[in-house]
């Protein structure tokens, strides 16, 4: 047979509501005189801190303290001869800060345009050798960021004015155009501009498996895998109107130019991310069928072609995106220290056994062993940092390797379905992620080697046909080997006990701690029922808390949520594969931390507000 589905979709999402990790009342202030250094908090009496997503708010304590107002505001009228800033007035009666009009997550645009076709296909070649061959294409067009402040003067350094995006460590970004922005006739403003990180994918794929059935107890199947994925990142800017809301929340539609008509970008690379794998698997059955053992092995080839446009000015990935050949020469020669515009090819590959076995001891009770050696490649952004590294082992970054070990008992039967299941799962060189909203990107960090072991299990039982009773919990440990090498150790971390100096040379304590993110355990049940026409279904879930940062020094607290779900069919209609379902996620409505982009120390943040919630409906039709 050959199948072949297709999708498009667009979305035009802002960024859910992302408050401070804060719960206190108190709102203070920080007064620094010039030249001093920073001065100690001080209290503001007669103001309370209130739930909401600016940077004095707080994280809601409950849902009624939900919705927060989001004030909209106005950006100032461009004014012919004088200096306009990019400063913004309130609209009557709002909240929020004006500066950053725009800029708050509850107005960022999340935009996407994707599109798949997936082929599926079964070549009966014999009755013992089988073919299956799945091409597919996928295609995304997304962003996300806020805005940012676009100069109309040129940058001059020396003797050299220069046009494009310059980033500093303190995130003090400028943006120079040397041209007229808000089209009063003169070059003398900043201006408010959108500014997200573009990604454009095009992704090629194909899996191919050959199977072959010895006989009734003995299969070999090999299989060859193909992936092709073109990255094209940028960061264009473009126009907002008197509100702040964009024209276009897809600036890459009209990228706003500089006077010599290159588009300034905070980011302009172009890569390919190609994976060749070819793989094998026996599996066989023994002892009257008892007994299944499966062997495997695969050898995955990873290449990463990079193309960087830009100047790499540090290890963390700041960028200098200068326009022109003649201001590129230029701006090498004046900043010998920087890594200038250049192409890398990174290449990994590794030969990775699996082994697994089942022994079914009756029909209803069996026993389960496997093991599994993987590998996971450092992702494209990571990959881009490294460019500021010439020759040594940081401009080379290594893969995560892990060996991974899980088994567990099983009892299936008519009417009740149990399990219990450990694992255990040695890393090398962890990279632990967490996702940047400024950046559209997921941010990596190595933890060195890392063990995660755990304990899961379920059970289902239906009493009567009607009925089905499930219930299921896990619980998750993970165990960070070593202490962290840093540069220095900030006062505040030193304080908390998070970093500190031995030997003159600085460490984060994270030796023993768990992983950031990851929930302690996770309970649940869920009931289900057939009534007639009808099938009803009610789930609870219980999360633990989960470390904020790898040396555990905050934990986001523990939620719990109900969801219900029903099905009706349509058969007594004369429609048999037809029916309608109805989701309710969130019940009551419970407001809970969703997710946090922590790190190696993090204590404050922004975290995201989980979905409140929501009511779907959808019908199925089949013919």
């Amino acid at each position: 047979f050959i199948s072949i589905a297709g999708h498009y979709n667009e979305n035009r999402n802002n960024f859910f509501g992302s408050a401070p990790l804060r719960n206190d009342n108190n709102v203070y202030t920080t007064t620094v005189a010039p030249g001093a250094n920073a001065a100690a908090p001080t209290l503001i009496t007669g103001d309370v801190r209130t739930a909401g997503t600016g940077s004095t708010n707080r994280f809601p304590r409950s849902r009624d303290e939900l919705p927060y107002s989001v004030g909209r505001c106005q950006i100032d009228v461009p004014q012919a001869g004088g200096v306009d800033a990019p400063a913004t007035t309130n609209a009557p009666g709002a909240s929020n800060n004006g500066s950053i009009c725009g800029s708050s997550f509850d107005e960022r645009y999340n935009p996407s345009n994707t599109a798949n076709i997936r082929i599926n296909s079964r070549f009966s070649l014999s009755d013992k050798l089988t073919l299956f061959v799945d091409p597919s294409y996928q295609y995304t067009k997304a962003n996300g960021g806020g805005t940012v402040t676009g100069r109309e003067q040129g940058r001059t350094v020396g003797a050299n004015t220069y046009y494009g995006f310059f980033q500093s460590v303190s995130n003090s970004n400028g943006y120079y155009f040397g041209r007229d922005l808000n089209g009063d006739g003169d070059t003398l403003d900043t201006v408010r501009l959108l500014a997200p990180s573009q990604t454009r994918t095009r992704r090629y794929g194909v899996i191919a498996n050959l199977s072959y059935q010895l006989n009734d107890d003995n299969r070999l199947r090999i299989s060859y895998t193909f992936d092709r994925a073109n990255h094209r990142q940028t960061g264009p800017l473009g126009y907002l109107k008197q509100d702040g809301s964009p024209f276009d929340v897809f600036p890459v539609n009209d990228p706003i130019a500089d006077a010599n008509g290159n588009t300034v970008h905070k980011r302009n690379r172009n890569s390919f991310a190609t994976l060749n794998q070819v793989s094998g698997e026996y599996l066989g059955k023994f002892d009257d069928e008892r007994a299944t053992v499966r062997l495997g092995l695969r050898a995955p080839f990873f290449t990463r072609d990079l193309d960087n446009n830009c100047f790499t000015t540090s290890a963390s990935g700041y960028l200098d995106c200068v326009n022109g050949d003649a201001q590129i020469a230029a701006y090498a020669a004046a900043n010998p220290g920087y890594a200038p515009p250049l192409t890398r090819k990174y290449d990994y590959n590794k030969v990775l056994p699996t082994a697994g076995i089942t022994y079914n001891f009756t029909p209803a009770a069996s026993i389960y062993l496997s093991y599994a050696k993987n590998i996971s490649v450092p992702g494209t952004d990571d990959l881009y940092n490294s460019l500021y590294f010439a020759n040594d082992e940081s401009a080379r970054p290594a893969p995560e390797t892990s060996d991974s070990f899980d088994g567990g008992f099983r009892y299936e039967t008519g009417r009740v379905q149990a399990q219990i299941g450990g694992f255990y799962t040695k890393y090398k060189n962890r990279l632990a992620s967490a996702y940047d909203p400024d950046l559209d990107a997921f941010v990596n960090r190595n933890l060195g080697a890392v063990e995660k072991y755990g304990v899961d299990g379920s059970v289902s039982v239906r009493p009567i046909p009607q009925v089905l009773v499930y219930v299921f919990g896990s619980y998750l440990k993970s165990k960070i080997q070593n202490d962290i090498l840093t540069s220095s150790c900030s006062a505040s971390d030193l304080a908390s006990g998070a970093c500190a100096v031995e030997n003159g040379l600085a460490y984060y304590q994270t030796a023993g701690k768990r992983e950031a993110g990851g929930p302690k355990y996770t309970l649940g049940a869920r009931v289900q029922a057939t009534l007639g026409p009808v099938d009803l279904g009610a789930q609870v879930k219980n999360t633990g808390e989960r470390p904020l940062n790898d040396v555990n020094t905050v934990y986001l607290p523990s939620y719990t949520t109900v969801d219900l779900d029903l099905r009706y069919s349509l058969a007594a209609a004369g429609l048999d594969k037809t029916y309608f379902q109805l989701n309710v996620s969130n019940l009551f409505d419970e407001v809970y931390i969703g997710s946090a982009s922590g790190g190696i120390s993090t204590t404050s943040t922004y975290v995201n507000i989980g979905p409140p919630r929501a009511i779907s409906g959808s019908l199925i039709v089949a013919f």
